[in-house]
């Protein structure tokens, strides 16, 4: 899939695997079954799962929510046999687990890797998804000029990409992604969205693709993670490196008003913003027009204990919305 598109290609189920299209029809069934569900932070939902009577799985939430084990028996055989077609069902102990996790944003049913999210492609979405959707629901409503032409940088579940093409229909949406796992999801997810104007794409920040975009959307990883996982890990000395090398590259790629669009997390260190820091350096002279906001100002506080994190402060999440002026 490493490709650089000249022209537009959104995915054509009658190509997809088995396993794809069985996954797409069970997010079709969960759907006109009314499931719904809300990720919480890693955190939580821990906490939530060691409570006595989360043992084992009582509805389609608990097996496709909280990740919790399920006997085979609260599924019908065609049904269950459906899951082993998408490929999603392991076996523990005697009992079964589903591999996926499906998640409600809006009137969207996104699938994503299970929890705990420790395999080094996991496919992450929780409550940087939902704020990182109303930063994008916000822009939209305030931005007046076409958008014809949309990256989303790192787009996981496609999320973004999503929120994007189906409030502007006439726009080229390209998906992007170092991790081939979520290029997968992304895709089934637009199929289970309805919408025909994303295209994914694999690509390194905007390495694999060619021309200027309207809208540049980027949700990356900004944690220090020793272990590098690809939807944690941002680099640098503390996660930051990611999101300096999206902003470097996507600022380039804008065509005349166009803007880019950066949520990310910064650890403040002493009082100090290095990431905001860095920005101001590469967002000199009159081209480029800039805001930045604090939307939160203590998120994974967890992470603090964690070897190299020894002189933040507290871990903060911004927005960083760049428009190209001329």
């Amino acid at each position: 899939m490493n490709q650089r598109p000249s022209s537009f290609h959104p995915p054509r189920q009658a190509s997809r695997p088995q396993a794809d299209q069985a996954l797409l029809k069970l997010g079709r069934r969960l759907q006109v079954a009314g499931y719904r569900f809300i990720t919480p932070t890693p955190a939580t939902h821990q906490r939530v799962n060691r409570h006595p009577d989360a043992a084992c799985s009582a509805d389609l939430r608990d097996v496709f929510g909280w990740s919790r084990p399920f006997a085979a028996s609260l599924f019908e055989a065609t049904e269950l046999d459906l899951l082993y077609q998408a490929g999603i069902i392991q076996a523990e102990a005697g009992r079964l687990h589903s591999m996926v996790r499906w998640s409600s944003l809006d009137e969207l049913l996104l699938v994503h890797s299970a929890y705990p999210t420790d395999d080094a492609e996991a496919v992450f979405f929780g409550p940087d998804t939902y704020r990182f959707a109303r930063l994008i629901v916000a822009c939209l409503q305030e931005r007046l000029t076409v958008v014809r032409r949309v990256a989303d940088i790192g787009c996981g579940t496609g999320a973004g990409a999503l929120l994007v093409a189906r409030a502007r229909p006439e726009a080229q949406v390209l998906a992007l992604d170092i991790n081939p796992r979520a290029l997968r999801y992304c895709a089934i997810n637009a199929e289970l969205a309805g919408v025909g104007n994303v295209g994914v794409y694999h690509s390194d920040v905007l390495d694999g693709v060619e021309g200027n975009f309207d809208l540049i959307l980027a949700n990356p990883p900004y944690m220090k993670d020793p272990r590098q996982r690809a939807y944690r890990h941002g680099g640098g000395v503390l996660g930051e490196h990611l999101s300096l090398r999206i902003l470097a590259q996507a600022l380039p790629r804008l065509e005349p008003q166009g803007t880019l669009l950066l949520y990310t997390g910064v650890a403040m260190v002493r009082g100090r913003d290095p990431f905001l820091d860095a920005a101001r350096a590469l967002l000199q002279g009159e081209r480029y027009g800039w805001t930045y906001q604090e939307l939160d100002p203590d998120v994974f506080g967890e992470e603090l204990e964690q070897q190299g994190y020894e002189q933040v402060e507290r871990i903060a999440v911004v927005a960083l919305t760049v428009t190209r002026l001329a």
